[in-house]
Parts: structure tokens; C-alpha cells; sequence
């Protein structure tokens, strides 16, 4: 019930948690008997009365922008749920199809031409501009997330600066890329170089929300992203005594996709419900086209609490890796710093603020003393090996790591390198360490 909700909110704020609320302004139901196709017996008050009324991916109804009595009606809901709900902000649904006349679809954005081209739906952009000015004024603390996947330049850079408004853009290719790598290519063959690029990808005005795991797998019956890896040997595999190929590559590379989405996060990271601990089921709502069954409709809270399973390791790395935000404020710290790659051995090293992350992604070989080209002292501060985290405890986390020079006649031009060993499929993050003493490194 609407008093239900408001008790949720205010409960929400006394937790000290935000409140966002997924608002979907680029499209409307269909079924007149649910929506307002023909609110006043006319099919054009609010939508299109034309071909541009169907949207013809979605089987919806297209709002028509260029009227006042449109843009005052969305406009007025935005205020609505603050004012009456004390919202804190809004991820707008579906922005790349309220911008391109084509919505978007079946197009890689892979040029600047196609953003200014003409095929875009001014009326779609003036109104995203007010709505962002409207919720902004009138609750300045309110966040709005884009959720837009072409890279339309300025959508989340601020109003004065020409920009639409937004407070941050969803990165949406980054959890389609991460099924694509899960279905189609051996991990012993992703191209780190390539990774690292796509998750960097970003505009500097501009502040992306990076997350590993979207709605589309965790929402409507598609396979988690754990579940992508393991599969139904989650049923039977996830007793903490229970080892096999499988089962150790897919708790390795969970949390080490999950690490290294976080660390190249531009501003924020997102976590869809149950990823933290690796869920093994989507959710799914009681509908017609399963027959309104309540089976999926639940996170089982229970299998994190249970410590005969392996879920409790996941969610504990999940709370030491953002600890790294509360602690060192790495989506604040904008540089990111890609010092080492190699794609034979399957290492990638890179640095943001004092944090160093190094990477070995290769399923069988461990290296000792590998060198990682950067100057320094460091501690390691998290590991993906870590017992605590269902790792097998083959990292030191005791010592004081130095970087030193290592050839047969040392020089001042012979190289930096931190030698550290690197187990397979394991994640390193080091934190510098002050020197006190020239002879320290």
C-alpha cells in the first residue's frame, strides 16, 4: 500500500540507506484497460498517434515528448515520488530508446556521426534536461542515474556545463561483457588488454556506475553469473569439503571478476540483489507465463548463513572489497594507472591512489617472484586466496613487500620490479607503504 511504502523509505533512511527509485518514463503498457493508451477515449493525449506509437522491440506505447501536456504530466510525477515518498533520486529506464528515433536498436555507437545525426528525438532530450533540473532544484541532494547504453556525450555531465543532468550513467556494456566472455571464450583466452580497456571506457566529465552482474541474469530467468560458471553443481557442490575443477574456477573467478569491476568502477559500483554472495537462481515474479508461480521469487538468505556452505566466503570477500572504499576511497580517486600486462602469462597490473591490483588470470600456473615494474614498498591488504574468502592460504600476507633491482651488474638504469608471488586464478591488492629510508628500497 502507498502507507506500506512510505514505512519503507522512512525505514530505509533511519538505516542510513538511500532510496532510488527505478522510474520508467521511456515507455507505457500497452493494455488500455492498465494504462493510459486511451486515458481520455483518444489514443494521442499522452503517446504517439502515428507509427511512432508502437515501439516495435518492446510491443509498448511511445510517449510524445513534443507536448507540454506530456512533459508536464512526467515532470509532475518526478516530483511526486519526492515529495510525497521522500525518494532520494530516480535510475531513469530505458534512456537510449527515448533518444534515437530508431531507439537505438541494432546500432554499436561507434562513431561521433551517429550522435549528432539528426536521428535524435530533441523533445526526448528537453525533457531529460528539465526533468534533471526539476529534481535537482527541488531536492538538490537527489542522485538520477542514466541507464543508457550508446554513449550519448553530456548525458551525465552537469546542466551548467551543457550537459543533460545526470548524476551518473550506468555502465552497461560492462555486464554484457562479462557473458559474453562466460559463453563464448575460455578464460585462458580473454584478452586482459582488452578487458581493461572496456572497463576504463569512460569520459572524465562524466561519473559511470560499473557492475559485473545485471537484471537481465539476475531478473527474468536467465543464469546468474555464478550459475553461468558452475551450473547445477551448485545443488550439490557448495559444502565447504565439497572440491572439483568446476566449482574452484567458478568461486576463484567470481570474486575476481567482481574485484576487478569494482577496482576500474568510475564512480560507483552496483551489486544486483544476491550477487554478493553468489546466488545461484534468478528471480522471477508470479506471471501468467509461469503459471504466478511464487517458486523465484525470493533471495535465499538463508544459504549465506548457513557456514557449512561456501556462499558465507563470497559475501565476506563482498563486504572486504568495499571496505577498500570506505577505507581508501578508490571510486574517488579518478586515475587509474595500468603498469603491467601479459596476455601469455595472464597478468594485469594496475594502480589507483596508494592500491596496487595485480591479476593472475591464468587457470594453471603460479608464478614466484614475478616482477611487476613499479617502485615502492607494500602490504598486501586483500587476496582472493585468502582461506577466509574459500581461497587455499597460499598467499604471505606477513611481509613487507620491497621493489628492488635485480641484474647481474646493478646500475641506475636497471629497472624497478616488485617480485611477488602470483598462485593461478588469485588477485593481490597492496597497499603503498611510506619510506622512511632511502635504503628501505
Amino acid at each position: 500500500t502507498p502507507e506500506e511504502l512510505k514505512e519503507l523509505v522512512d525505514t530505509a533512511h533511519a538505516s542510513g540507506l538511500r532510496v532510488i527509485m527505478d522510474l520508467v518514463h521511456s515507455h507505457a503498457v500497452k493494455n488500455i484497460n492498465e494504462g493510459l493508451g486511451l486515458f481520455d477515449g483518444s489514443p494521442g493525449q499522452y503517446f504517439y498517434d502515428n507509427d511512432r506509437r508502437i515501439h516495435k522491440a518492446w510491443d509498448s506505447l511511445c510517449f510524445d515528448y513534443g507536448k507540454n501536456s506530456v512533459i508536464h504530466f512526467l515532470l509532475s510525477n518526478c516530483r511526486y515520488w519526492l515529495e510525497e515518498y521522500n525518494f532520494d533520486g530516480f535510475r531513469f529506464d530505458g534512456i537510449t530508446s527515448m533518444i534515437y528515433y530508431d531507439h537505438g536498436l541494432e546500432r554499436n555507437f561507434t562513431t561521433y556521426d551517429e550522435y549528432y545525426n539528426d536521428e535524435q528525438d530533441i523533445d526526448a532530450l528537453v525533457y531529460l534536461y528539465l526533468a534533471n533540473k526539476l529534481i535537482h532544484a527541488f531536492k538538490p541532494e537527489a542522485l538520477t542515474i542514466a541507464e543508457e547504453m550508446s554513449g550519448m556525450p553530456g548525458l551525465a555531465a552537469e546542466v551548467e556545463k551543457g550537459g543533460t543532468g545526470f548524476d551518473y550513467r550506468l555502465s552497461m556494456g560492462v555486464p554484457d561483457l562479462w557473458i559474453k566472455l562466460l559463453k563464448e571464450v575460455p578464460d585462458e583466452n580473454w584478452d586482459l588488454g582488452h578487458l581493461f580497456y572496456e572497463l576504463t571506457l569512460r569520459r572524465p566529465e562524466e561519473k559511470i556506475i560499473s557492475y559485473c552482474e545485471s537484471h537481465d541474469q539476475a531478473l527474468v530467468g536467465d543464469k546468474t553469473l555464478i550459475f553461468r560458471m558452475i551450473d547445477a553443481e551448485m545443488y550439490k557442490g557448495m559444502t565447504n569439503s565439497y572440491h572439483s575443477i568446476s566449482m574452484d574456477r567458478g568461486i576463484a573467478l567470481h570474486k575476481m571478476i567482481r574485484l576487478i569491476t569494482f577496482a576500474t568502477a568510475g564512480n560507483g559500483y552496483l551489486n544486483f540483489m544476491g550477487n554478493e554472495f553468489g546466488h545461484p537462481e534468478w528471480i522471477d515474479f508470479p506471471r501468467e507465463g509461469n503459471n504466478w508461480s511464487y517458486k523465484y521469487a525470493r533471495r535465499q538468505w538463508d544459504l549465506v548463513e548457513n557456514k557449512g556452505l561456501k556462499y558465507q566466503f563470497l559475501a565476506s570477500f563482498d563486504s572486504k572489497m568495499t571496505w577498500l572504499q570506505n577505507e581508501f576511497g578508490i571510486l574517488d580517486t579518478p586515475f587509474i594507472e595500468k603498469i603491467y600486462e601479459s596476455n601469455s602469462d595472464k597478468i594485469i597490473a594496475f594502480s589507483r591512489g596508494d592500491l596496487l591490483f595485480v591479476f593472475n588470470f591464468h587457470p594453471t600456473k603460479s608464478f614466484t617472484d614475478y616482477g611487476i615494474p613499479t617502485k615502492g614498498k607494500y602490504r598486501i591488504i586483500l587476496d582472493t586466496d585468502d582461506p577466509v574468502f574459500g581461497g587455499f592460504d597460499r598467499i604471505d600476507r606477513k611481509s613487507l613487500y620491497m621493489s628492488m633491482r635485480k641484474a647481474k651488474r646493478v646500475s641506475i638504469d636497471v629497472p624497478f620490479y616488485l617480485f611477488l608471488y602470483l598462485p593461478s586464478r588469485t588477485a593481490l591488492v597492496l597497499k603503498r607503504e611510506s619510506i622512511r629510508k632511502a635504503t628501505e628500497i
